[in-house]
């Protein structure tokens, strides 16, 4: 018997970002200025996620807000593939990145 996996991203009969969902996972990566730029500019974290704090207790707890982001997945692996190009194309030290 085989396993079928739905992904919920895709499982729309209409999706407006199909286009650039595919654009962007089919990016190679190959050249090191860019590679950098890209681990630059993509957060290996959400940026988004924050408590905001008075007198040293905790008013409110904001969640990440990336899963909301469309695109989410596939600029998180935009910048895993610049880091893995540094590192094994490039042979050079991402720890910086990290």
């Amino acid at each position: 018997m085989s396993q079928v996996t739905i992904d919920p991203r895709h499982s729309s009969k209409f999706d407006l970002f199909k286009p650039l969902r595919e654009w962007l996972d089919n990016l190679k990566i190959s050249n090191p200025r860019l590679a950098h730029k890209l681990c630059q500019l993509i957060p290996s974290q959400c940026p988004f996620e924050r408590d905001l704090n008075l007198f040293g207790r905790t008013l409110v707890h904001i969640p990440p807000m990336c899963k909301l982001n469309p695109l989410y997945e596939e600029v998180v692996m935009l910048r895993f593939k610049a880091m893995c190009y540094l590192a094994d194309e490039c042979g050079e030290d991402i720890s910086q990145y990290c």
